[in-house]
């Protein structure tokens, strides 16, 4: 039996097939997705653990996409920057729309910093609105999902800081308690051994209580949980290689980012240095960066950040990439609910995503921003509404802004 897709050629035509009628969508034009138009792009910042930055995109069709670009200073004037880039453009021209604002932001440094990330703020809000357009789930604009929940993994923290006992307890706590059977702790921080951190070297008392927070909450939890251990980019690399010695025969996930990112070489002599996994890619740009980390073998795990790598489909691609060296993907991620459900998307469709992270369980009004449940029981459950799947409380919105910002239009 034949179907109608006259509707997807012809803008004129009715929309016959999975009710793509304007009604449905929410649409009061009648005309096809083909004419709607991009008639503003607006941001807003909330004041989360992180200054989270939304997106939407608007259109003439009465239809908004949100996304949400990674934190940080001169995001929102980007994205201002941009907006007249996109006026009157088609949204469902993703692709040619990112490489249309990398081009235009050649000056401003689109090949990595923060100019890619505002623009990964923007193209999520276009796969959003996309979804929404053409009433369907943004996994589906990636080509389909491998699987319907996400697993995601607890960003750890104590009043302690790294007392090895302390986080042992919180690690219990976080597996019995809220659910989740994939953790991460921070191992650079105090330890009351330091002489000098600036030199990033790591002297024998360091390296032993290092260890001895991995013996604890591996120790701990067991077969409960994954445990990976954060470095922030923070030791030389003789100091790095001989903590991944120490850790070695404990059950480390994985050690992230033992080496400071510029000179991939000396990330590449680290990771071969040892048999504990090593994670990196928060602080890499789009697939370029991430392409060299993997076939370089420097990295065992790659870790990009969505709203800051560029986007959903830059995440795609770099996963894609990974998969051809059988690398694994475990997504960086500090967003608010709209950010982490974009890199669930992904996640849902690339078939070696390991997890999301989740970065923000102390605070107590995360998921507040957004009408639905995003994480539950230590996963995402993959949505099928169109587009990202997630509805922006403006009125939560309005309650935890950054001081002196404004509130969102609305649609």
């Amino acid at each position: 039996m034949s179907k109608d897709y006259r509707s997807l050629r012809d803008p004129n035509a009715e929309y016959t097939a999975r009710d793509l009628s304007a009604e449905s969508m929410g649409v009061t034009d009648p005309r096809g997705p083909r004419d709607v138009e991009i008639t503003d792009v607006q941001t807003t910042m909330v004041d989360g653990n992180f200054p989270w930055t939304l997106v939407r995109v608007y259109t003439d069709a009465g239809v908004v996409g949100t996304g949400e670009a990674y934190w940080g200073a001169g995001v929102p004037e980007l994205i201002e920057r941009m907006t007249p880039f996109l006026l009157g453009e088609n949204p469902l021209d993703v692709d040619r729309l990112y490489e249309h604002l990398v081009q235009k932001t050649s000056g401003e440094g689109s090949v990595e910093g923060v100019t890619v990330t505002a623009i990964s703020g923007v193209e999520t809000a276009l796969h959003d609105l996309a979804g929404k357009l053409l009433g369907v789930p943004a996994y589906q604009l990636l080509g389909g999902k491998y699987r319907d929940e996400v697993r995601v993994y607890c960003d750890c923290h104590t009043e302690a800081g790294a007392d090895p006992e302390a986080c042992a307890a919180e690690a219990d706590r976080v597996v019995e308690e809220l659910g989740y059977d994939a953790l991460k702790f921070d191992l650079d921080v105090p330890s009351g051994h330091e002489k000098d951190r600036a030199n990033r070297h790591l002297r024998p008392g360091e390296i032993r209580h290092k260890a001895d927070v991995v013996a604890a909450v591996t120790e701990r939890v067991r077969d409960r949980a994954d445990v990976a251990f954060d470095c922030h980019w923070s030791y030389a690399a003789g100091s790095a290689k001989r903590l991944a010695a120490a850790v070695e025969e404990y059950d480390v996930w994985w050690l992230e980012d033992p080496v400071p990112p510029e000179i991939l070489a000396v990330q590449e002599e680290v990771t071969k240095s040892t048999t504990t996994p090593v994670a990196a890619g928060e602080n890499r740009y789009r697939v370029t960066e991430h392409r060299r980390l993997i076939e370089d073998g420097a990295v065992d795990i790659v870790a990009p950040d969505l709203p800051k790598v560029g986007g959903m489909r830059e995440t795609r691609k770099i996963a894609d990439v990974a998969n051809q060296y059988y690398v694994p993907v475990a997504m960086h991620n500090v967003a608010s609910p709209v950010g982490t459900m974009a890199s669930a998307q992904v996640a849902a469709a690339v078939p070696n995503a390991l997890a999301v992270e989740f970065h923000s369980y102390e605070l107590g009004w995360w998921d507040d921003l957004v009408e639905e449940t995003v994480i539950e029981d230590g996963s995402v459950t993959v949505p099928e509404e169109p587009g990202l799947g997630v509805t922006l409380d403006l009125d939560a919105v309005a309650a935890h802004m950054v001081e002196g910002e404004e509130l969102f239009d609305e649609a």
